[in-house]
């Protein structure tokens, strides 16, 4: 048989690429998806192909990414549990899509991920896969082989004369993309014990970012961020831009509880400083270009679309739909917002459209001719009316 293996080169998908040979006398093909996590993808088809892979792919599909899943995801304003950005949630449905392409192309009747039994990225692969390839087998080696710690597969490649480069454990685990980096797992597992401050990469401490308040300016057409203080930018560059702006001022770590799928809290601590500042500044854009009760109806819907991608369904019919309906709410959210960031925060301090419906003759507090105050009084006793009812049986009873 021939399996294509989501790849990294370290420990875990090394000894991977040696058991899928081992057990399944197959062939592998790697693959690995640059989404900006900066690590070192130079000579990683080479420790494939020493470690027995038949062939490997190094793609970099950083564009696509920001492009066709970060932006769409950002015009729903999703946000999972008030908090989490979904940077690790977006990632996954993406790698797991290129593997079943790469399968498709090579063959392959399986594809193979190295996320373990307890987490969300098993259940988002294998959701993606099978949503593109109903027939794809999936193959999940923590789920079924006897192997359960770090000191098990390091002797597992001290057996096989495995290529790796074994370092003491980090007391953490991490994942980055151009939207986020996460911290989860060793010492974050004590919800009470404060995450060190120099857990982190993105983001500066609050005590060392700038004591002058720095201003960003990003235009948006159709809810879809396309420069950053008069510059436009590729998808990821903006991103990269905004990343390196928000990081300097400490914009966008946060610390958290959060609810997986597969039912456990996890705590995770993660940096999203340019998603963070479109986040802010596209909410001020609606604020003044979206009809109330479609900005309303949206909004209501945010919960259910953030959901549906931290669990793995964004290529599942019910996602698309919302996509849809969100997709048109956007029609009119073009125009320029002016954010300010400093010590952590980003505050929308600018806003304007081509397409606003913010009319000053209309909210003034000065004296005008467009509105009549006198009208509010049969607004208000038609609106009471069922109150006054509920009122007068109260008072009967």
């Amino acid at each position: 048989m021939k399996v294509v293996l989501a790849y990294s080169g370290g420990l875990d998908t090394s000894v991977i690429l040696v058991w899928l040979k081992e057990k399944y006398n197959a062939e592998v093909v790697t693959f690995c998806a640059d989404l900006g996590q900066e690590e070192e993808l130079a000579g990683l088809d080479e420790k494939a192909a020493r470690t027995g892979a038949c062939k490997s792919y190094i793609e970099d599909l950083r564009e696509e990414f920001v492009r066709d899943f970060v932006f769409p995801m950002m015009q729903a304003n999703a946000i999972y549990e008030g908090s989490y950005l979904l940077g690790t949630s977006i990632a996954r449905p993406l790698i797991a899509k290129r593997l079943v392409e790469i399968a498709r192309r090579e063959g392959a009747t399986a594809i193979c991920h190295g996320a373990t039994g307890k987490g969300n990225d098993q259940v988002r692969f294998e959701l993606t896969a099978y949503a593109l390839q109903p027939d794809i087998q999936v193959i999940a080696p923590w789920r079924i082989w006897d192997m359960k710690s770090r000191s098990d597969l390091i002797e597992y490649c001290e057996q096989r004369k495995i290529p790796i480069t074994v370092s003491p454990a980090k007391p953490y685990s991490m994942d980055r993309n151009l939207l986020h980096i996460s911290f989860e797992g060793g010492v974050l597992e004590d919800p009470w014990r404060e995450a060190p401050d120099d857990m982190r990469v993105l983001t500066a401490p609050l005590d060392k970012t700038p004591d002058q308040a720095e201003i960003v300016e990003i235009h948006f057409e159709q809810g879809i961020p396309t420069a950053v203080n008069g510059q436009e930018l590729s998808p990821a560059d903006l991103l990269r831009e905004l990343n390196r702006m928000g990081g300097r001022h400490g914009v966008g770590r946060i610390d958290i509880v959060e609810n997986r799928f597969v039912g456990m809290k996890s705590r995770g601590v993660y940096e999203t400083p340019g998603g963070t500042i479109l986040h802010q500044a596209h909410r001020g854009l609606e604020g003044l270009c979206m009809d109330r009760e479609v900005m309303h109806l949206r909004d209501s819907l945010i919960p259910k679309y953030a959901t549906l991608v931290y669990n793995g369904f964004w290529f599942a019919p019910e996602r698309e739909m919302l996509q849809a309906a969100i997709t048109r709410s956007q029609k009119d959210v073009s125009g320029d917002v002016r954010c300010k960031l400093f010590k952590g925060g980003c505050h929308v301090i600018g806003r304007r459209s081509p397409f606003s419906l913010y009319n000053p003759e209309l909210a003034t507090f000065e004296r005008d001719d467009v509105y009549n105050q006198a009208d509010a009084e049969g607004f208000i006793k038609l609106n009471a009316l069922r109150l006054r009812v509920a009122a007068d049986r109260k008072s009967r009873a």
